[in-house]
């Protein structure tokens, strides 16, 4: 496996692959690799012929009180997954590759890509730009890497809508491929930020889970009306005191605005804190 550190050298690699006839498709990833991460590895090997995963804590997407500092990094350990799942190369920037403007002397970041609307959406509307700042990193990640795909886990759901629409309106050629949730046994969705959790609050973590499936078990009763979803969602989170809800919301996942009667695509999704640590997990009806 190679690693690369610059975007022309991961677009000269692209071009080659692509130019003996191959698909090549991008993992993007901050790293702190786990089995979610490899799920995604191993179906973008499943779809293309060539894979990148990329290894980049993105600054911009980072709040001022949030923990970018301490965000979990094995780059050795990621290299091993990311190979042993089936990547060829792994793209791994410095923040002065990715955000030139930023070095010294620099006039700092310039461009960013904002997709207005649904960036103040869910978690958008807790970690203000945000957004922002996933547009401008996959929007860099894509031009570098000219990927026939791309692949996001379901988990990041609004993430992923705010990625779709930058994709469609900026008419980028990169197909954008989400898969599947990936949980632990007893149902916690996997997150690098779960390694923040005391035993305590990795029992408490699991509320996230079980208000998820409340809503879905509800769901298959026939039960169709948002109030009645959320509010089932919710009695979930009030019997485990200890976490704090961000949010639980019944929301069109094209544009993250609340709907007031679940359809086909329709999206429960939920954030909370826990201890110090915010998750979030969710449900396509």
């Amino acid at each position: 496996m190679e690693i690369v550190r610059t975007a022309a050298k991961l677009r000269a690699w692209s071009r080659g692959e692509r130019g003996k006839g191959q698909t090549v498709g991008l993992v993007p990833t901050m790293g702190a690799l786990h089995a979610g991460h490899a799920s995604l590895i191993e179906e973008a090997v499943r779809l293309c012929g060539r894979v990148v995963v990329s290894i980049f804590v993105n600054p911009t997407q980072f709040g001022p009180n949030e923990d970018f500092a301490r965000y979990p990094r094995n780059f050795e350990a990621d290299c091993r997954l990311a190979e042993a799942s089936g990547a060829q190369v792994v793209f791994a920037p410095a923040v002065e590759e990715m955000y030139p403007g930023s070095v010294e002397g620099g006039d700092g970041v310039g461009t960013f890509v904002d997709v207005e609307g649904l960036s103040g959406r869910l978690d958008g509307a807790s970690r203000p730009g945000h957004f922002r700042g996933v547009a401008t990193v996959v929007a860099k990640l894509l031009i570098a890497c000219e990927a026939d795909r791309a692949f996001f886990g379901q988990k990041d759901a609004a993430q992923v809508a705010v990625i779709r629409r930058m994709a469609a309106d900026l008419a980028v050629g990169t197909e954008i491929v989400v898969c599947p949730i990936v949980r632990e046994a007893d149902g916690l969705a996997l997150s690098s930020r779960n390694v923040y959790l005391s035993a305590e609050e990795r029992r408490q973590a699991l509320v996230l889970s079980r208000a998820v499936r409340a809503v879905e078990g509800l769901v298959a009763e026939g039960e169709r009306r948002a109030d009645a979803l959320v509010a089932v969602g919710r009695a979930v989170f009030a019997a485990e005191p200890g976490v704090r809800v961000d949010y639980a919301a019944l929301v069109d996942w094209g544009t993250l605005l609340p709907v007031e009667v679940a359809g086909p695509g329709t999206l429960f999704a939920v954030a909370a804190w826990v201890g110090a640590t915010r998750l979030i997990d969710n449900a396509v009806i």
